[in-house]
């Protein structure tokens, strides 16, 4: 995606979680698992090809983040909605420590900033479940 690159990836990630949102917490858990170390590797060889880090054209890193942002969060419409607009607020804002894991080289430091981003947006949506009740 020539524009917004990083929301067309979380898309993406938007439509995978819809597909595995109804598999036990221990088959999610493997399927974010295979995105992360599949995108870890992916990441760092784009990284190489493209001679850049963490250039925009890779997204596999949205797509890991948005999985561990609604990780054992029950399914509802506005907790997708908040999930995406929460995982892009904290993946653009990158607040510490998160800003910090971006330094790392290669494809971890590419995966690991998203995954920071996708733990705050988790916290945030298990606190409001919390509150609300579901």
């Amino acid at each position: 995606m020539p524009i917004a690159p990083g929301t067309a990836g979380t898309v993406v990630g938007v439509l995978l979680y819809l597909l595995v949102k109804d598999l036990s917490s221990l088959l999610y858990s493997a399927v974010f698992v295979t995105v992360t170390l599949i995108g870890t590797w992916a990441a760092g060889a784009a990284d190489n090809v493209l001679g850049a880090k963490d250039s925009p054209t890779i997204v596999i890193d949205e797509i890991a983040g948005y999985l561990l942002a609604m990780f054992l969060i029950p399914f509802a419409w506005w907790a997708v909605i908040a999930g995406f607009v929460l995982f892009r607020f904290f993946d653009i804002l990158k607040p510490w420590p998160v800003n910090k894991l971006q330094d790392i080289p290669g494809g971890p430091g590419v995966m690991l900033d998203d995954i920071g981003a996708g733990i705050y947006t988790n916290v945030i949506l298990q606190i409001t479940v919390a509150i609300r009740g579901s």
